[in-house]
């Protein structure tokens, strides 16, 4: 079974490209209905799970954030109970609160580091699963717009045969 969208339009997108052509209708060609409809199903029940995937990884990317916060006051704490303990002298009180400035500084410089890659990443990903739901559709409209004028062309085909046969009587 097929894990992803991609995977069943893939499929989809197979079947459509290696079906039968008709005669005289380069454009048009025989599928299993059947086939087409249930990989059609799975897509549709597919995408709920490819939308969780995304609210997952969003999610995750709070989660992230939180932890970098919760990291860089850690850092802080760290980094203040460190001065109050070198205030003896003055030299060692200046010392202490230029390395708690570094260490703060570099710990909302790893902060946002962190929240930028992680923003990064989910919009990557949104940014592919809306891909794959907007290819998903496209081909599907494309499909239905064919399988209609399979349809419209066989009905005049048949309309066409049916005046003949009357004339030829």
């Amino acid at each position: 079974m097929p894990n992803s969208v991609l995977e069943l339009v893939d499929m989809l997108y197979n079947i459509i490209s290696d079906a039968w052509g008709l005669p005289l209708g380069a454009e048009k060609c025989v599928i299993k209905r059947d086939q087409v409809l249930d990989l059609l199903d799975e897509i549709k029940a597919q995408l709920p799970v490819e939308i969780g995937e995304a609210k997952r990884l969003v999610s995750a990317r709070a989660d992230y954030i939180a932890n970098a916060k919760q990291e860089a006051e850690s850092i802080r704490r760290a980094a203040e109970e460190q001065a109050k303990r070198l205030v003896d002298e003055q030299v060692i009180v200046r010392t202490a609160r230029t390395k708690a400035n570094e260490i703060i500084a570099k710990a909302e410089e790893r902060s946002r580091e962190l929240r930028k890659l992680a923003n990064d990443y989910v919009e990557d990903a949104l940014r592919r699963t809306e891909e794959a739901i907007s290819e998903a559709l496209n081909e599907v409209r494309q499909s239905r717009i064919n399988f209609r004028n399979a349809i419209s062309k066989s009905a005049s085909s048949n309309a066409e045969q049916q005046e003949k046969n009357i004339d030829e009587e």
